[in-house]
């Protein structure tokens, strides 16, 4: 569920009024009878109760469907048997489509809000009293700010941003859609919690996908200079206790970072990618969505990770393999180029 501290919810609707508007079918005739039931919010399969709306379109989350508790939900037709008896499933080509518009239809104003202000600072703002702003420093409402934080000229906080106590936040900072632990520091030209790089694609064109989760760093979290994080598209993205985020890294929505990870410079990480415990990415590593990363992992300078990757590992290459392969294979392709230098 999208926080109110974030998003203005423009629901209910009911379930009659939701297929309509996207041109979806009931795949159960008797569940025209139900058609009536209001759905109050858009959901994930995991989190969703009886008043919310979710989506099916890819069998790995097959198992998240079964155990759902949504009241309906947008899938296909040769998918709609899966969903459960008490769920009604709305039958479409294309789910995440359906999703997608419906979940903007909710929230037709998730992505940005502006208001002209003579003031920088909203009188609904909380600031305890020995926080400090430089000049040009933008804080919207409802902001909570803890004791001893100090906010960087022209850093913008965005509405219903909670930083906690002795914080750093440097110059020219952004922050949105995100909850802030105690002892954290940002450095200079970062973004944090806005869109995701989400939409969907097909011959009609691309359509975006409200992006309506948040950010939320745990304590003495350090991230470093023009850092871009997404926040989750309904998950959220989570930066686990203590750990370092160096420049230039970005992290897409919906990643989740465990307890002292260590992430350097220029690594991306895709969308709804879990890295356990003390994870170390070295710079420019690149890892794909949807994959799971274990505790202790070590990923080397360069790596492209494909796959998940067992506590422990350490892996080198693209795509990416345990390190000692990784030296057998260069030395492999040493020796290969080195005979064909000889033969020519």
């Amino acid at each position: 569920m999208a926080d109110n501290r974030f998003y203005d919810n423009k629901g209910p609707f009911s379930i009659q009024e939701i297929a309509d508007f996207v041109g979806a079918d009931f795949a159960n005739e008797q569940d025209r009878y139900k058609s009536t039931a209001k759905i109050s919010d858009v959901s994930t399969l995991k989190e969703a109760s009886p008043s919310d709306l979710s989506f099916f379109h890819n069998a790995k989350y097959l198992d998240d469907l079964k155990e759902t508790k949504a009241g309906c939900v947008f899938t296909t037709a040769e998918l709609a048997k899966f969903a459960p008896d008490k769920t009604i499933a709305l039958v479409i080509p294309t789910p995440y489509r359906a999703y997608a518009v419906t979940a903007g239809h909710f929230y037709p104003s998730a992505e940005c809000e502006f208001s002209a202000r003579d003031d920088f600072i909203s009188p609904t703002a909380s600031l305890s009293d020995d926080v400090i702003l430089e000049v040009g420093a933008v804080i919207k409402k409802n902001v909570d700010i803890g004791a001893g934080s100090f906010i960087g000229a022209n850093t913008v906080i965005g509405r219903g941003v909670r930083i906690g106590k002795n914080c750093k936040i440097g110059q020219n900072v952004t922050l949105s859609h995100c909850l802030i632990g105690d002892h954290v520091t940002i450095l200079p030209g970062t973004r944090i919690g806005q869109a995701g790089f989400g939409f969907f694609m097909d011959e009609k064109g691309h359509v975006s996908v409200p992006q309506l989760g948040r950010v939320i760093l745990e304590d003495r979290v350090e991230i470093g200079s023009n850092v871009t994080i997404d926040r989750g598209t309904l998950d959220d993205t989570h930066i686990g206790f203590g750990t370092r985020v160096d420049n230039l890294v970005q992290l897409g929505h919906g990643v989740r970072l465990g307890k002292h990870c260590v992430i350097v410079s220029q690594v991306g990480i895709s969308g709804s990618t879990v890295l356990g415990n003390f994870v170390i990415a070295a710079g420019q590593a690149g890892l794909a969505g949807h994959l799971k990363i274990g505790d202790h992992v070590q990923i080397a300078a360069q790596s492209g990770i494909m796959k998940d990757i067992e506590s422990g590992q350490k892996v080198a290459g693209s795509p990416a393999v345990p390190v000692r392969q990784w030296h057998r294979q260069t030395v492999s392709l040493a020796r290969l180029a080195k005979g064909k230098k000889k033969e020519a």
